[in-house]
């Protein structure tokens, strides 16, 4: 026998011995918040078993809202307390995110009462901000990071009501989120109490915020919660920006955005009225945001929100849109989750199907990274509910996993569950 024909077997039975085994999945880690003072660590396993296996007493009275700093490995947590009374006030706290995933607290400090909702953003040179929604403190602010302990805003924008509001809920005004747009150039704002849509401009290297004039929405809507839409257009944060100099605003710097920019929608659900707004997006040469109204609906099968129903969060992922329903009882005892489809020809949306909550008043739910995961945080119930989702239809299906975060909360009140993010 040859020599040579001994050498494939031999060859083929070192490759099949010397091969690498698959990498072992790891654990995902989420945080959430409850009214009741504590900021959770939760712990998913690759076999979804959902365990709480942290619970830290910080970020005041009533933890409210988390966004993480992925970068620096820092989670900022917004406190609800106070209002707009000056003798009482809210925090802002950051908390470092640890190898296992737990956090620990490492600045704080005083704010305006009542943050509800925080994002974070870029300056003309690298520098970071935080801009956070004050909802009983009838305010927007600003930080520059890193946070440092007993730090003073940047900056705070106070609003009042030029008209009685049409519900007692809009006695004053409640900016209720802030979210930036596409080009990481704008800060807006839903405010529920003055039916308003907020629009800042992003200017200079210091990340001060310069108002433009707010989109009038229509009376008694309570804006609550908006979402973007784009055509895929390049448009990285701070792109168009960066091109201009330092601290001015001039043609050439709105020119780069509106170069930036292909085709842009804005989807904003209004919590009083049960409807969600549809607009046309466009960057005008004044520096400022343009909005065309393309479609008013009922995020709800019928057409008809239940009585005493209202729209909480809207996410998307590609065409896929999906709202909260609070206290609908839709899949009793819990409530709804909404999926939308987006018509690709003028971007108006429609209801696809419902799915449980699987708990009540889902408050606010995050989509992860990968997109076949949807984790619910229910605040009444005060359970984080882990749901599949299918990354092709958009369709919500069964649940995975779901952990008891904290005690339950009164509907209509402020307690329970309050927020939930994937650490991603």
């Amino acid at each position: 026998m040859k020599p040579q024909t001994l050498l494939l077997p031999l060859l083929t039975t070192l490759q099949i011995t010397t091969a690498k085994p698959p990498p072992t999945p790891k654990p995902a880690t989420l945080w959430a918040t409850h009214y009741n003072g504590n900021v959770y660590t939760l712990t998913l396993s690759p076999q979804n078993d959902l365990q709480v296996t942290q619970t830290l007493k910080t970020c005041g009275k009533m933890p409210s809202w988390l966004t993480l700093d992925a970068h620096t490995r820092t989670v900022y947590c917004s406190d609800e307390d106070g209002t707009t009374d000056a003798s009482t006030h809210g925090s802002l706290t950051a908390l470092h995110v640890n190898t296992n995933g737990s956090l620990s607290e490492i600045a704080k400090t005083d704010t305006v009462g009542g943050g509800v909702a925080s994002v974070l953003y870029g300056g003309d040179k690298g520098g970071k901000y935080i801009a956070i929604a004050h909802y009983e403190g009838a305010a927007v602010s600003t930080f520059t990071l890193p946070l440092k302990p007993s730090q003073k805003e940047s900056q705070s924008f106070h609003f009042n009501l030029t008209r009685p509001g049409k519900v007692a809920q809009q006695d004053t005004p409640h900016p209720h989120e802030v979210f930036l747009d596409p080009t990481g150039t704008f800060v807006l704002s839903p405010d529920l109490g003055a039916d308003l849509l907020r629009v800042y401009s992003i200017e200079g290297s210091n990340g001060k915020l310069r108002e433009c004039p707010a989109l009038n929405i229509t009376y008694g809507s309570g804006p609550r919660h908006g979402v973007f839409w784009t055509d895929g257009t390049d448009r990285s944060s701070r792109a168009s920006a960066s091109s201009s100099p330092s601290g001015k605003s001039g043609a050439s710097m709105h020119q780069a955005k509106m170069a930036a920019v292909g085709k842009t929608m804005l989807y904003l659900v209004n919590e009083i009225g049960g409807t969600l707004m549809v607009y046309d997006v466009s960057y005008s040469r004044s520096g400022c945001l343009s909005f065309e109204k393309t479609q008013t609906m009922v995020p709800y099968p019928g057409g008809k929100m239940p009585e005493g129903a209202t729209p909480a969060e809207i996410r998307r992922v590609g065409d896929a849109f999906y709202v909260s329903i609070r206290s609908d009882q839709g899949y009793a005892p819990a409530d709804s989750m909404v999926v939308l489809d987006r018509n690709a020809a003028d971007g108006s949306v429609k209801v696809q199907n419902t799915d449980s909550a699987f708990g009540k008043v889902p408050r606010t739910f995050v989509i992860n990274r990968r997109g076949d995961l949807v984790a619910i945080g229910n605040q009444a119930s005060a359970t984080v509910a882990i749901v599949r989702r299918d990354r092709t239809t958009g369709d919500l299906g069964e649940l995975v996993a779901k952990v008891q975060v904290g005690g339950p909360g009164k509907v209509g009140s402020a307690e329970g569950l309050s927020s939930v993010i994937w650490d991603e």
